[in-house]
Order: C-alpha cells, then sequence, then structure tokens
C-alpha cells in the first residue's frame, strides 16, 4: 500500500540545549489571570481551568514575520508562557506533575478577536477566533535542567517597545502543575504536547508593521513582525 500523498514534515521547535522538540499538540488555558479575565467580561473567581486546542503546525519560531490573518479587523496579542511535556501521561497526580515537563517558553496566542467573540456570543466553538495559520509564535524551549520551574517572575509584552502586558507567572489562578493535572485526565498527555498556561491583562489589536517582544523572567525573547495581509 503507497501514500496517496506525502505527509506535511512534523513541526519542530529549537531547544536552548541545541535539540529539537517534536510538537505534537497544543492545549491553550484560557482565562488564567483574574485581571485578564475581567477585562473579558467574565467573573475571575477559581473555576476549573478551560482550554482549547491549536494544530502543531500554528507554531512559527521566534523571529518570524507572521502575516495579518484574513476575517479579522481585530487581530489581537496574547503574551504566554509555554510549558513543553516531556513525557506521556494519564491521570497525572498534582504532587508529581512537575515530573512531566521537559522545559519552558516564552509564546503567543495571537487571537482573531472579533470572530472569537462572535462564536462565543452564539454559543459556538472558538476554532476560527484561535486555531489558524501562524497563530502560536514560540521562543525557543528551555530545559527544566536549565531553568527549573517557574513560578514566579515576570512575564511582559510589548508592541514596538511600548509595555502592554505586564505582569508576574504568580498571578496565575491555576499553576503549571495544576493545569497538567486537570489535563491529564481528559487525555493522555505526550512528549511533545505544548501548554500555553494563559495570557494577563492588557491584550490589544496590532497592525502591519507592528513589531512584538514577549519576554518572560529567565527564558529566551519571542520576538515577531506583524506582516502583510495573508491574502494580499
Amino acid at each position: 500500500m503507497t501514500l496517496l500523498f506525502n505527509p506535511l514534515p512534523p513541526v519542530l521547535a529549537p531547544t536552548s540545549d541545541g535539540h529539537e522538540f517534536p510538537v505534537r499538540r497544543l492545549f491553550c488555558i484560557g482565562r488564567n489571570y483574574a485581571a485578564h479575565a475581567r477585562e473579558m467580561g467574565k467573573d475571575p473567581d477559581r473555576e476549573p481551568p478551560f482550554y482549547f486546542t491549536k494544530w502543531a503546525e500554528t507554531v512559527v519560531p521566534t523571529g518570524s514575520t507572521i502575516a495579518y490573518p484574513p476575517l479579522t479587523q481585530n487581530y489581537q496579542f496574547e503574551a504566554e508562557m509555554v510549558v513543553a511535556i516531556g513525557k506521556g501521561g494519564r491521570n497525572i497526580p498534582r504532587e508529581a506533575a512537575l515530573e512531566y515537563v521537559y522545559g519552558y517558553a516564552t509564546g503567543l496566542d495571537m487571537t482573531r478577536r472579533d470572530l472569537q467573540f462572535e462564536a462565543r456570543d452564539k454559543g459556538r466553538p472558538w476554532s476560527a477566533g484561535k486555531n489558524f495559520e501562524q497563530a502560536s509564535p514560540l521562543g525557543l524551549i528551555h530545559p527544566v535542567s536549565e531553568v527549573g520551574h517557574l513560578s514566579s517572575g515576570s512575564i511582559r509584552l510589548t508592541v514596538n517597545g511600548e509595555v502592554r502586558q505586564d505582569a508576574d507567572l504568580a498571578e496565575l489562578l491555576w499553576p503549571v502543575e495544576d493545569i497538567i493535572a486537570h489535563i491529564s485526565q481528559a487525555y493522555r498527555l505526550e512528549a511533545g504536547d505544548l501548554i500555553y498556561t494563559g495570557t494577563p491583562a492588557g491584550v490589544g489589536a496590532v497592525a502591519s508593521g507592528d513589531k512584538i517582544t514577549v519576554s518572560v523572567a529567565g527564558l529566551s525573547d519571542t520576538r515577531v513582525t506583524i506582516g502583510s495581509p495573508a491574502n494580499a
């Protein structure tokens, strides 16, 4: 039996120790900072974590120019700390969850906010607002052996040098070990999975030509430039 066509090559994310991390799936945590929940018009009470998924091929490396996507007039940034999973497991207990982390990175959850809100208001899935080409820029992955486990420290985003998001990882409503334990009840987490842990308050729109930088204390920055419209 032969393949009808050649499959796409795997998405490989560079690590700071010279390896390549094969990306499998993305889990993105929603409203995990209280101030961001409020700016989205939602109650910041510590409800159970919720998340949406993205394709691996939405990941692009730091330094990329990403096209302004079609179908939106409100293209927004969301700075994130990203967790790279290094081994598989299901029903992972919270006290063992950090053993499954290979490393950490900075990242962006780029969002067609108008499409997301339209879907949310109609009770529909968010896929069109979140899961599209080049929507998940990712910085260099730093292994735990290099940076340890990150539970506090600055997370910041600038647009053209102006600070737009500025918070601390300690403000996460659900820290990394809780997120891993929760997701692993519904899915078997596998090596190669990425978890985007949520964004602080201050999200906003960008235009073609804007330069975005995401910084997390102890990690390499993610830097992208917003390019021309994808259908230009």
